[in-house]
């Protein structure tokens, strides 16, 4: 199982939000760039940024991913792209993935094109989930089933799945599990990632228990809870009292 560092970036910094709430900020860094490769040089082979006043917006953040990208670590980008031009320019400014939001609730056409031109392994769609309702545009449209919108995403052939429960994102309250696993069980043929909640290893082995091939955490690793290695460390073996840690061969 792959463990993501998380970067959300607003207003030049790195932050975490409580349940998507822009009026609920912590501030970790004022450099993202320097986050990103604090992350590398402790080890990560990828990382998530998300660009929130991209999200927010539509338009994502002009530069962002050009200086990202320079830190020479590899990450995935999301945060208000929304149109064939946007994920174009990212991919080609070199971001590993990019990550469609709104897009897989409403566009999944455009997923299928992204995917034709550039291939499933650099296409994300993340569903972010709120009483059974998957939202895009910043989590703040009306949203559509989660089971309709899963279905059509895993018909556009993307790589990547990425599911979070918006009610326990950046609450280290621990993940939506049931979520994590019917994405796994709906979309077969696609990998799926896990994120919003995540407080403790047991949270993340729980995550890789229900089949999840990796998992984002942002807040628990910015607050000290755990290290980047030991998370890393936590789905190699089980934890003590832990005897399956199943779902990592998927």
């Amino acid at each position: 199982m792959q463990i993501i560092p998380a970067i959300d970036v607003l207003d030049g910094q790195v932050v975490r939000l409580v349940k998507g709430d822009y009026g609920a900020v912590t501030a970790y860094s004022d450099s993202p760039v320097e986050a990103i490769r604090s992350w590398g040089r402790e080890g990560a082979t990828l990382v998530h940024v998300v660009d929130l006043e991209g999200a927010r917006s539509g338009m994502p953040s002009p530069g962002l991913a050009e200086a990202m990208a320079r830190a020479a670590v590899p990450f995935q980008l999301g945060g208000g792209i929304r149109t064939e031009a946007a994920a174009v320019r990212l991919l080609e400014a070199g971001v590993a993935r990019v990550v469609l939001g709104s897009a897989a609730v409403w566009d999944p056409e455009l997923l299928a094109m992204l995917v034709a031109r550039f291939g499933a392994e650099r296409i994300v769609a993340a569903i972010d989930v709120k009483a059974g309702l998957a939202t895009g545009a910043g989590w703040l449209d009306e949203g559509r089933p989660f089971g309709d919108v899963i279905a059509r995403v895993a018909t556009a052939g993307v790589g990547w799945i990425l599911t979070t429960g918006i009610s326990q994102d950046g609450t280290m309250t621990g993940p939506d599990l049931a979520l994590t696993g019917e994405a796994v069980e709906r979309a077969p043929n696609c990998r799926v990632i896990g994120s919003g909640g995540v407080g403790t290893l047991a949270d993340i082995v729980a995550l890789q228990n229900v089949g999840a091939d990796a998992v984002v955490v942002g807040k628990a690793l910015y607050e000290g809870v755990f290290s980047y290695e030991q998370a890393v460390l936590a789905v190699g073996k089980p934890l003590e009292g832990e005897t399956d840690v199943g779902g990592a061969d998927r």
